[in-house]
């Protein structure tokens, strides 16, 4: 990308964390961007306005599952539908890639694990791609316990591993992808979110416990992912 072109890119980020201050997805993509951004609340109600100057639409991840919807995703459901209608490249991370899928194919298509996948996990990507790379098998940290199933012929599955067959997709033909792991979470930010969620004491404490023992390895993709998002022109 050139730098006459990298200047006039603006990111619209929509925060889906629940608590800001236990998951913080703003601050970790925020440390890659390098180009102007805002973000938005979505739990409260705050969606960006697609008639202003954004180029690029992140959706975050959330500690809220896809399967057990609160009412404020109604309101993203429709925004996101809105904002694919009109060209915006658009990633997915985690609860965001989920989204996407919720949006473009309806409630089928999204589901509880069989098994969650928290820490660093080998990924294998399946194909080569643009936003991916090559093929090969990479790592990044996970934390999810809801997945995407079933796609159409309309999506490339770019990623999987063995307890999730779709790790990331490419909507053949549009600037639109999901990666449902998260390489934009760096091994300390990965480490810290880890601590943070031990700490609530939840009913997972001992499976966010156990991921904090693991070896984390992190491939760095998080780089190749946003360089390749960014060059996308809006409205192709």
């Amino acid at each position: 990308m050139n730098p006459a072109a990298k200047k006039d890119l603006r990111v619209a980020i929509v925060d889906n964390s629940i608590v800001p201050s236990v998951y913080k997805p703003v601050e970790h993509w925020a440390a890659f961007l390098q180009v102007p951004f805002a973000s938005f609340r979505a739990p409260e109600g705050q969606l960006p306005d697609l008639e202003k100057d954004f180029t690029h639409l992140i959706l975050t991840g959330s500690e809220a599952s896809i399967v057990e919807r609160e009412g404020w995703v109604d309101s993203e459901v429709e925004f996101v539908r809105d904002a694919l209608s009109r060209g915006f490249p658009t990633l997915g991370s985690c609860y965001g890639h989920q989204l996407l899928v919720l949006a473009l194919c309806g409630p089928a298509y999204v589901r509880r694990c069989s098994r969650p996948e928290i820490g660093w996990h080998p990924i294998a990507i399946r194909e080569k791609s643009g936003l991916m790379g090559e093929e090969g098998v990479l790592y990044a940290f996970s934390s999810h316990f809801d997945e995407v199933v079933g796609l159409d012929d309309r999506f490339r599955i770019l990623a999987s591993t063995p307890d999730c067959p779709v790790q990331a997709f490419e909507l053949k033909g549009r600037p639109v992808w999901g990666i449902q792991f998260h390489p934009e979470i760096d091994i300390p930010a990965a480490r810290q979110f880890l601590q943070n969620l031990v700490d609530l004491g939840l009913n997972t404490s001992a499976l966010f416990a156990e991921a904090l023992r693991m070896r984390a390895q992190d491939s760095g993709l998080i780089r190749q992912i946003v360089r390749h998002f960014l060059a996308v022109p809006p409205g192709e």
